[in-house]
């Protein structure tokens, strides 16, 4: 029994410990920032992505605020 229970606080911390996860969130993260960033800069000479990138961004706004999502 007391082997067992060695073994999960072990488990537990080596999964509270890991950090790899909250790498991969950091860099889609970045990645999103410098994305929009893009669209931004590129939207004054288009006017269909800004319309596209405005669309997006409604659409987003309305799955997060209604139930159903189209």
């Amino acid at each position: 029994m007391r082997k067992s229970i060695t073994a999960m606080n072990r488990s537990v911390s080596a999964f509270v410990l890991d950090e790899e996860g909250a790498q991969v969130v950091e860099y889609a993260l970045i990645i999103a920032v410098v994305s929009i960033g893009l669209v931004l800069a590129l939207g004054g000479g288009t006017s269909s992505l800004v319309t596209s990138f405005t669309t997006l961004v409604s659409r987003i706004t309305t799955c997060f605020s209604v139930a159903a999502c189209t």
